[in-house]
Formats: C-alpha cells, sequence, structure tokens
C-alpha cells in the first residue's frame, strides 16, 4: 500500500529529494541497476513513498531528466546573464558538454542522458521527454548565435536554427564519446574540434585552445 503523502508544504521539498537521488544514482549505475528501493535509500524516504510520487521507474527516470535539466538551464540561465561576451558564452557551452568535472569525471548530467538515449529507443514517454530537451538545448544555442549576430561577432551569414540543429548534435556526439573515455578523443581534441566547427562556420577570428 502506497505511502500517504506528506503535509503539503513539503511535498515539493520531497519529491526534489527524490529527484536528485534518482537522478545521482541512474548516472552512478545506469537506469538498469537503479531500484526504486535504492532511490529511496538515497533520499532517506520508504519505497512506498517514491512509488506514490512516481509510480514506475519509467516515470521516474523521465521526471529525473527533467529535474537535471531544469538545473542545468536555471545555471546556464544565471550564467548568460553574467557574461554577455559571445565568444565567452560559446566557450561556456563548449566546456559544458566537453570538459569533464573537476575531479575527472563526467558531468552528472551526462550519465543520466546516456542511459535516456539508450531508453528512449523502445518507451515513447522517455522519448517524448528527449525531444522536448534536445529543442530546449538547441534554443538555447540558437539564442546565444543570435545575440553573437546582434552584437557583430557573428561576422558570416549563416542559417541559425541549422547551425545550432548541427552544433548541438556535435556536441552530443563528443560528449558522448569523452563519457566513454575515447582515449582518441581527450577533453582538449573535443573542445578543438567543436570550438573550430563554431570558428569556420560563424566566422570567428582563431579562439584559445586547452593544453
Amino acid at each position: 500500500m502506497a505511502e500517504a503523502a506528506p503535509p503539503t508544504e513539503n511535498n515539493e521539498a520531497r519529491r526534489r529529494t527524490m529527484l536528485e537521488a534518482a537522478a545521482q544514482l541512474i548516472a552512478e549505475r545506469g537506469y538498469g541497476e537503479t531500484r526504486i528501493a535504492d532511490v529511496a535509500k538515497r533520499a532517506g524516504v520508504s519505497s512506498g513513498l517514491v512509488i506514490y510520487y512516481f509510480g514506475t521507474r519509467d516515470r521516474l527516470l523521465v521526471d529525473a531528466l527533467r529535474y537535471s535539466e531544469e538545473s542545468f538551464y536555471e545555471y546556464a540561465a544565471q550564467a548568460m546573464t553574467e557574461v554577455v561576451d559571445f565568444r565567452e558564452r560559446l566557450t561556456m557551452i563548449v566546456d559544458w558538454c566537453c570538459v569533464p568535472d573537476g575531479d575527472g569525471d563526467i558531468p552528472e548530467s551526462w550519465g543520466l542522458w546516456l542511459d535516456v538515449w539508450a531508453t528512449a529507443f523502445r518507451h515513447d514517454e522517455v522519448g517524448a521527454a528527449r525531444i522536448a530537451q534536445d529543442r530546449r538545448w538547441r534554443d538555447l544555442v540558437e539564442e546565444v548565435v543570435r545575440d553573437g549576430q546582434a552584437s557583430g561577432d557573428v561576422t558570416r551569414e549563416v542559417d541559425v536554427r541549422r547551425f545550432a540543429l548541427t552544433f548541438t548534435m556535435l556536441l552530443d556526439g563528443i560528449a558522448i564519446q569523452v563519457a566513454l573515455s575515447d582515449p582518441d578523443v581527450t577533453a582538449a581534441v573535443a573542445y578543438d574540434l567543436a570550438i573550430g566547427y563554431a570558428e569556420e562556420q560563424l566566422g570567428l577570428a582563431p579562439m584559445p585552445r586547452r593544453s
């Protein structure tokens, strides 16, 4: 029997705790090795409460993805507000995809995305969530490039929507190779490939590379 919901004022905080636990565990272990009981233990709640809020593991994966992405876009929006230079913004976008965290690990969200891509192939709900988040990712890149056009940093005529589509596909593919520790695709190589493509397509002067 599902556990009764906590008081209303605690609902959102408790739900966010469970989503954060789910996102961390899926990134660490993979979706196939993450059980409802594992999420409950990490979040410090009962399995019944997790089931009450999410019902199934698939729903938990979808909501964990959305939670992770919402957290990312909140961070991205703040970062873009603080940084107005087009080149710095472009560098930040590439860093998010190509450069591991400071401790040498890939960002948690990429571990989660690896499972999302695999699961989306067979699960319509996960697939729909993947499509929505990919569109949001492209919109972010498109907005940055349009700002670059307005500032005069982008000097070449470019179909912004097509560039955003191609660039995000490139970044996603590169991120997979970095996440899988491909010895031929180090963070420096990944960064160079992504920045080089942007320079060529947008008419940018050469930008600094990573050692």
